[in-house]
């Protein structure tokens, strides 16, 4: 299957997939891929931890989740966290986990960061739900902003050819053991080239924004790929 992806949609598409994979990772290692019909209270609980996440209110606004679903979140968050925040050492733990026949500790980096939105070095509540909220509930341009900054590594508003392959050596790195049969070496490089070429329409060394996300709307591809885990909560 995932060779099938790798050879038919390329890397662009499997970068998506594996994007809102590893979101569904983190959900599942809290418990929450299905809501219970639990009872639950009605504010969240605040114990002593070192980090308070904001009123419910003001995460229902901020997010597409509702009162229950972020009740049920945070819950599981806290049980798993009980600090109240995550660091980039836990995101690595969590994917050698789930990835134990490759190396994920590159992709961790590059995801704890892209969730990491005030770059304080930990990954809080809020920033957990904000980022899986788009991921899981955003527009497709919501959705593509947070992929194009997972991409912009050094976070200047432009994806160099280098940059879009360090991600996708992360991903071989982490998933590329698993394809029959093994993806050769330069197989990344190669997608990279492909793909970086069709992305930068004037030619000038880097992607925009807009260039990505003109790209990734008119690849029928991606676009799918980009649908697989719509309401999976």
């Amino acid at each position: 299957m995932l060779n099938a992806l790798w050879e038919t949609e390329g890397l662009q598409a499997v970068g998506i997939v594996v994007l809102v994979c590893a979101s569904l990772k983190l959900l599942h290692l809290l418990g929450l891929i299905n809501f219970s019909e639990d009872s639950v209270e009605d504010e969240l609980e605040l114990s002593a931890v070192r980090h308070r996440p904001e009123g419910l209110e003001q995460l229902e606004a901020l997010t597409r989740f509702n009162r229950k679903e972020l009740q049920i979140l945070y819950r599981g968050f806290k049980n798993e966290c009980p600090s109240g925040v995550v660091n980039e050492d836990t995101f690595k733990v969590i994917y050698s986990q789930f990835f134990p026949q490759g190396d994920a500790s590159m992709y961790a980096h590059f995801l704890f960061n892209a969730f990491d939105t005030d770059k304080d070095g930990s990954v809080s509540f809020e920033d957990f739900v904000m980022g899986l909220s788009i991921l899981l509930r955003g527009s497709v341009q919501e959705k593509l902003n947070w992929a194009f900054n997972l991409y912009d590594i050094n976070k200047d508003g432009h994806i160099t050819k280098e940059e879009m392959l360090d991600i996708m050596k992360a991903i071989y790195d982490m998933m590329g053991k698993c394809t029959y049969p093994l993806l050769k070496d330069d197989t990344p490089r190669q997608h990279v080239e492909i793909f970086f070429q069709k992305m930068d329409k004037n030619k000038d060394g880097v992607v925009t924004i807009d260039e990505f996300i003109d790209c990734c709307q008119n690849d029928e591809n991606i676009m799918r790929s980009m649908q697989l885990f719509e309401n999976v909560i």
